[in-house]
């Protein structure tokens, strides 16, 4: 196993982007800028004096379709893809700043922000980086639904998804989460719906940013974008990608084996929640101290 990153880090230099907000269909800038150590992920509102969201758990605000925070009234919408991306890519400090409400959808996936980090380029901070180890398993069930998390040296996923439809089916991931795997595997997996459930998600104020451009389109006869998948499993993977991007909530790296089954964003969130509230699930440890009892461990 490689060894854990030792120093926090932020972006060299600002990158910046276009897009439109998934849900809300607003038009809406994106723009990433390097941060001090300690800082973490900070969303930034310019159309509101710069006011500033924490990406963290205890601003969740809603969590059916996608992830938002809120803080003071003010609504950061749709966060999860942006999240992963510097969670899985070892972002620890960046200023996120958007003139709207909601982070631009893009294509869908998670690949456009992995180049936009890319463009942008990671430095080393002088801060030691902080991980939260988890120590003891817990887990989050409703009928049919379960999220797990147990202790392991490493970040690890068993995402597992269910639809009824004869291109999805019962799919399933296994991956360390690492940098590189991600950016391979996992980010260019595209979020997707279900032709028969469009009108009923548009009633409901939801999609108004949506096109074949953004997502992929299950129709009964088949794919609806033009050039089909990206991977035979797409969904399974993109749904590992949105619960990469809830567990950033935690704001710290995190070592444990999580196992999703049929789980969603309410659950990833209720999981969060629960691991925070109980400090005796975790250790707050550096890659220092994890070496170093590496190396005493077989002494005793």
């Amino acid at each position: 196993m490689e060894p854990l990153p030792a120093y926090e880090t932020t972006i060299c230099r600002p990158v910046e982007c276009r897009g439109v907000g998934l849900h809300s269909g607003v038009p809406v800038r994106l723009r990433l800028a390097p941060a001090p150590a300690a800082t973490g992920i900070v969303f930034r509102r310019t159309d509101l004096d710069g006011f500033e969201v924490p990406a963290s758990w205890q601003f969740v605000q809603r969590v059916s379709y996608a992830t938002s925070l809120m803080r003071q009234g003010v609504l950061i919408s749709t966060t999860e893809h942006l999240l992963s991306t510097f969670f899985s890519m070892g972002v620890d400090n960046v200023y996120v700043e958007l003139d709207n409400l909601e982070v631009p959808i893009l294509d869908g996936s998670a690949a456009p922000f992995v180049e936009l980090l890319r463009e942008a380029g990671l430095r080393q901070t002088r801060r030691r980086r902080r991980y939260l180890r988890i120590v003891r398993p817990v887990s989050h069930e409703i009928p049919g639904k379960s999220i797990s998390i147990r202790p392991a040296e490493n970040f690890r996923l068993n995402c597992r998804v269910y639809f009824p439809h004869p291109l999805v089916g019962r799919q399933s991931l296994e991956i360390n989460v690492t940098p590189e795997n991600f950016a391979r595997e996992i980010a260019p997996a595209r979020t997707f719906g279900f032709e028969h459930e469009l009108d009923q998600m548009r009633n409901m104020g939801l999609i108004r940013g949506a096109s074949l451009e953004s997502a992929v389109c299950f129709a009964a006869s088949g794919v609806l974008n033009e050039g089909g998948l990206r991977f035979p499993d797409e969904p399974c993977r993109h749904k590992a990608l949105d619960l990469i991007g809830d567990l950033a909530l935690i704001g710290k790296p995190l070592l444990g084996e999580v196992v999703a089954e049929r789980a969603g964003h309410a659950m990833h969130v209720a999981l969060v929640a629960k691991i925070m509230s109980d400090p005796s699930l975790y250790e707050i440890v550096t890659a220092a101290e994890l070496a170093e009892r590496a190396v005493a461990a077989p002494a005793r």
